[in-house]
């Protein structure tokens, strides 16, 4: 049965934490706990989004076609373009700050400093560009804070390095964590157990038995991690059973409030500490106009959904929300009303603890970033700093408490002293 739970986690691309040796086995989960909290969860445009099309607008020397200067709105501190006149689906700018302007926190004027796709989504998951090692701060913050928890990082796509610090999950629908959930009965039919309760029990019992009589053996490698590994899915079967009561009968069809579902029933569980979500085709070298305000507003829409359906679940004051992309695009249009890479862009937080209502850096009027100065958090052109990914990641470590963790010291940011942001956080 517990080789069955493995090999159906295999199956739907679910990594299981697991304990390397014995000595580990008094870290796992116990099935009547799980991790409280906070939950973290980043959101990635994957393919580079146009920033004038939402938190930084350029309505001037035709960056953008859609609207002109005049026409650029605000919410509170947040300028933002116009954009519920374009769009056929999903959310416009328009209701996503009204909605979540107080709480956002922008920051423009970010230099991803290269602008190919694959190492600007490694710089901007991992907050390190010279390096294929590094673990993205999802991975990071699951390893140092949930290394008991099932499914401690949870991802659907975009870099997801781990630095084998923990274990990399992929559920790709509801219906493969129901089944996950449920291992223990046929095609997670709670209906249809594969063995009556006591029997259960007692394999249950057998196995602590036999662990506890082995944890003394002397035992060679590959025999001590095989039966490591049947232990810890004994106890993660039990654990993901509380993911059940909070996995919804009817999928939504849109594809990020799709990944939200499964990432909060792992939250609410307690089986979960961070999720990587993602959409890709922001790549819009021909018809960015078009295909942003294809793949913005059901980008909005999803953050919106996880929002909403947080708040029913009663977690929503433990979530903390990185809403990113590997790149933004040229200021200019190509000769395919496209626009290419551009290594300067915008990223955005909320959660508790993080002052919404505020937008810190900028960029010039041809969208190069502008200095931005560490201590005051002003736009400097003497003083300032070109402001980097490994800053950003400098302080979410500091953030998420996790700065000075053994993990987090494999694996340095080499940040200046002088150069740490001071007060980001508000």
């Amino acid at each position: 049965m517990r080789r069955d739970f493995l090999k159906l986690c295999g199956l739907a691309g679910l990594g299981v934490a697991a304990p390397i040796g014995f000595e580990s086995l008094g870290l796992a989960a116990s099935p009547d706990s799980g991790y409280e909290g906070p939950f973290y969860v980043v959101f990635n445009a994957a393919g580079g989004w146009d920033t004038t099309c939402l938190m930084d607008p350029k309505g001037i020397n035709e960056m953008n076609r859609l609207y002109k200067e005049g026409d650029i709105l605000t919410q509170g501190a947040h300028k933002f373009a116009p954009t519920a006149p374009h769009i056929q689906g999903g959310m416009s700018n328009e209701d996503f700050f009204k909605e979540f302007g107080g709480e956002l926190l922008t920051i423009n004027g970010l230099d991803y400093s290269v602008n190919n796709h694959a190492p600007g989504a490694r710089y901007m998951a991992t907050g390190k560009l010279d390096s294929l090692a590094f673990p993205t701060f999802a991975a990071l913050v699951a390893a140092c804070n949930g290394p008991s928890c099932p499914i401690a990082f949870l991802t659907f796509g975009n870099y997801s390095n781990t630095g084998n610090l923990v274990a990399m999950s992929r559920v790709p629908y509801l219906q493969s964590l129901q089944k996950v959930a449920n291992a223990d009965y046929v095609e997670g039919n709670l209906r249809s157990p594969y063995h009556e309760a006591f029997v259960t029990d007692r394999i249950e019992r057998a196995l602590k038995d036999q662990t506890d009589a082995r944890i003394s053996d002397q035992l060679l490698p590959r025999v001590e991690r095989a039966q490591s590994m049947l232990y810890a899915a004994q106890l993660n079967s039990k654990a993901l059973q509380r993911v059940t009561p909070y996995i919804l009968r009817t999928q939504p069809k849109e594809r990020m409030s799709q990944q939200a579902d499964i990432a909060l029933a792992s939250f609410k569980a307690g089986v979960c500490v961070s999720a990587n979500l993602s959409i890709g085709q922001f790549d819009s070298h021909a018809n960015n106009d078009r295909d942003q305000m294809k793949l913005i507003p059901e980008f909005l829409a999803g953050i919106a959904y996880l929002m909403r359906r947080a708040e029913e679940l009663q977690i929503r004051d433990k979530l903390v929300v990185v809403i990113q992309s590997e790149m933004g695009r040229t200021p200019t249009y190509n000769a395919g009303n496209g626009k290419d890479h551009w290594s300067i862009g915008s990223i955005m937080f909320m959660g508790k603890g993080i002052k919404g209502n505020r937008v810190l850096g900028a960029t010039d009027e041809k969208q190069f970033g502008v200095p931005l100065n560490p201590a005051t958090l002003a736009c400097d052109k003497d003083k300032g700093i070109r402001l980097r990914p490994e800053h950003i990641h400098t302080a979410l470590r500091d953030y998420a408490g996790i700065a000075t963790h053994a993990m987090s010291k494999q694996f340095p940011l080499v940040v200046p002293d002088n150069e740490k942001l001071q007060g980001l956080w508000g």
